[in-house]
């Protein structure tokens, strides 16, 4: 390993695919990066993007895992090793896509799919335990690719007494800072994820958390009220016809995730299926149609991302700018909502897109970058953003 390791420092032009998959499940982001310099300074260029879809069955698998009492071991053994197999071929194909050959690849950064996230502090046993687990076998990649696999990044950032999340920040901030603007990058993806880039700022300044439900709620009552004939409102076509139901919305924005202050993570624990079969049951009790409760989640997703900036970003930082991506900068109305909301503060609202970017690939990207430095030795973690105690070195190789 040292010696591959050391060759790989030398190299001033690396190659490298970074993989992910998010809570909504929707399939692999496959991005492959070329990366020139050094890793905190240098220059990155997209040579090809590729999305993967999960495998309707396989996909449903991923989802039975999200509930702990179907997640028996053998199952998350048996997913692990599968993930890893198709992560290998998304690694695969995204390089034959480039016109490639897998012996020009430098390493592969793999994301893995989040199936249980706890970074909340456990002390039953007297040790001050956060915990996490995310599958999609590193040693698998790096097996069927011939290429160095860094895979499970986040439980290094835990040990050091993190949250394990958000990791992204690390690579916004190498990406997207401005000597003159106050940047926000606001994700959609199952949850909504906020960075904060103040002006001029140096790696310790910058700060991010969770804003809340992004696609998840949305995505999870369009199943449900369709009987899982549809698994989103497409360009936000179904919440455009409905109008928003203000008792609802008041009762969503109760939850006492907002009143935590950053830095704060979510998932699925808290806003998935259980989350949703409850909200499902009230509209219900509420007799709220489709339309209407498709128009409600999807302000209350624009509420809390407003929320999140008016209680804990404004008071410090004036933003000049926020920049959307994700999947949900693909539905026009949350894109919409939230412009309305932040216009108000005399925020600039753009989506990846307009600044030459692409929001599909950009989280991909972001595990390309952050393999690169697990492969020098660099630390990629920013303990003002996850809580830790120090910067560490995350991400676990396999050769």
């Amino acid at each position: 390993m040292a010696v591959k390791m050391e060759l790989f420092k030398r190299k001033e032009i690396r190659k490298v695919v970074g993989l992910m998959s998010g809570t909504s499940v929707d399939g692999i982001d496959a991005a492959l990066v070329e990366i020139t310099g050094d890793p905190y300074d240098g220059k990155v260029n997209l040579l090809e993007f590729e999305n993967k879809p999960f495998p309707e069955e396989i996909r449903a698998k991923i989802f039975d895992l999200f509930d702990t009492g179907h997640a028996a071991v053998d199952k998350v053994g048996y997913m692990n090793v599968l993930l890893g197999e198709l992560y290998a071929q998304a690694a695969v194909s995204v390089v034959k896509k480039a016109g490639l050959e897998m012996a020009e690849i430098d390493c592969i950064g793999s994301h893995g799919q989040t199936i249980y996230h706890h970074p909340q502090i456990c002390r039953e046993d007297g040790y001050p335990i956060r915990y996490t687990v995310q599958i999609g076998e590193g040693a698998v990649i790096a097996n069927r690719t011939g290429i160095p696999c860094v895979s499970d990044f986040r439980v290094a950032d835990m040990a050091a007494g993190g949250q394990g999340a958000p990791l992204v920040p690390f690579t916004e901030y190498l990406l997207y800072r401005s000597d003159s603007k106050t940047i926000l990058l606001q994700n959609i993806g199952g949850i909504g994820n906020i960075t904060v880039l103040p002006a001029d700022c140096g790696a310790g300044e910058v700060y991010a958390f969770d804003t809340g439900p992004g696609n998840m709620i949305i995505d999870g009552l369009m199943s449900r009220f369709t009987g899982g004939k549809k698994k989103m409102d497409e360009g936000g076509r179904i919440a455009a016809g409905g109008k928003i139901h203000t008792s609802l919305l008041k009762e969503l924005c109760s939850h006492d995730y907002f009143n935590e202050k950053p830095p704060k993570s979510t998932g699925r624990e808290l806003f998935g299926d259980t989350y949703i079969n409850r909200l499902y049951d009230t509209i219900h009790d509420y007799n709220i149609s489709l339309e209407d409760a498709m128009a409600t989640v999807t302000d209350f997703t624009a509420w809390a991302i407003e929320d999140s900036y008016q209680r804990y970003i404004l008071p410090h930082h004036p933003a000049d700018q926020l920049l959307i991506g994700g999947g949900g900068s693909y539905n026009g109305i949350l894109v919409d909502r939230i412009r309305k909301r932040l216009n108000q503060y005399n925020v600039e609202v753009l989506l990846q897109e307009d600044l030459g970017f692409n929001s599909d690939a950009k989280e991909a990207i972001a595990f390309a970058l952050l393999a690169d430095c697990t492969m020098q030795g660099r630390c990629n973690t920013i303990p003002s953003v996850t809580g830790a105690n120090r910067p560490v070195v995350m991400g676990k190789i396999s050769l």
